[in-house]
């Protein structure tokens, strides 16, 4: 075999990583068409069928199975240069972080700012997005790091490395007066809460649930930035986290009551080939301690 098109078995990679063509021609900007004419292609080149249809899902081959074991290791290793090479950014380094909506972006900003050195040395690009899109950026090679609060993802991915940063407390707040001792006051006004979707969102179903709280759940959101919209326009009890108060206290929002019982979690999620950017590298040696513990200095000058 004197020559390989690397284009089709890059069609073909895809194809299998994402499931589908109809997935992996959204994702190379490509009709379906030309995905499975290169393919066909490509089969025709290895004297071999790569897929077998099973019901409506395609189903890689032993050939199949072989070739994508090697296109894997081919491709992974060529965006771990591109990922190296892209660290210098003109004068600056890039760092693209992608941060899952249903975390505090207060929180997420002071991790952030920990690892970014103020000489202007580090250029940094965010991402919000859910959990679910941002590993599959990651994996795609589009970010360097996600914070998340969940790393029960990472665990189906053995190219995929995480750490927990720690962890926090909630706290209740709305714009108005609530009457009535905690939790059980939580009954009175609509709650504005994570979605089920969330770590947080399914740990505060289990709250209301063991406390035996009948509440009325006014809306669920992925955003926590939203989430506190609403909680700032009077439309109900929202939650956040608990260490973070005096920053709510400052927009005339009250605290109705906190619970240890419900925590929110910070997991740091990156590609093993990231583990030597600068960055990354600063963030996993840190200690975020005094920061879960409300003792971060940016936290006290607003204190005082």
């Amino acid at each position: 075999m004197s020559h390989l098109n690397y284009n089709h078995l890059y069609y073909f990679w895809m194809v299998k990583r994402k499931g589908s063509v109809a997935k992996a021609a959204d994702a190379l900007c490509l009709a379906p068409q030309t995905v499975t004419g290169q393919i066909r292609a490509l089969e025709g080149r290895l004297d071999g069928e790569l897929f077998r249809r099973v019901g409506r899902n395609l189903e890689a081959t032993e050939l199949g199975e072989l070739v994508f074991r090697y296109a894997d290791k081919m491709f992974n290793l060529s965006y771990e240069m591109l990922d190296l090479l892209n660290y210098q950014d003109d004068e600056s380094v890039l760092f693209e972080v992608g941060i899952a909506d249903a975390l505090s972006k207060a929180l997420s900003s002071r991790i952030l700012l920990s690892v970014v050195p103020p000489d202007g040395s580090m250029r940094l690009a965010c991402y919000e997005a859910t959990h679910d899109d941002l590993m599959e950026r990651l994996r795609d090679h589009k970010l360097d790091m996600i914070l998340s609060d969940c790393a029960g993802e990472s665990l189906k991915y053995p190219e995929i490395l995480s750490k927990k940063l720690g962890e926090c407390g909630i706290g209740f707040f709305s714009a108005n007066a609530v009457p009535g001792d905690f939790p059980a006051c939580l009954e009175t006004m609509p709650l504005l809460i994570p979605s089920k979707r969330t770590s947080l969102g399914q740990q505060l179903y289990r709250w209301f649930d063991d406390n035996g709280l009948k509440v009325n759940i006014l809306g669920e959101f992925d955003d926590s930035a939203m989430m506190k919209a609403f909680g700032f326009f009077e439309q109900g009890i929202f939650v956040a986290p608990a260490i973070y108060k005096q920053d709510i206290f400052a927009q005339d929002i009250q605290l109705i009551g906190e619970t240890n019982e419900v925590r929110q979690e910070y997991h740091v999620m990156f590609a093993e080939r990231m583990i030597q950017h600068p960055a990354l590298k600063r963030l996993l040696e840190n200690d975020f301690s005094e920061l879960f513990a409300g003792e971060d200095a940016r936290v006290k000058s607003l204190q005082n």
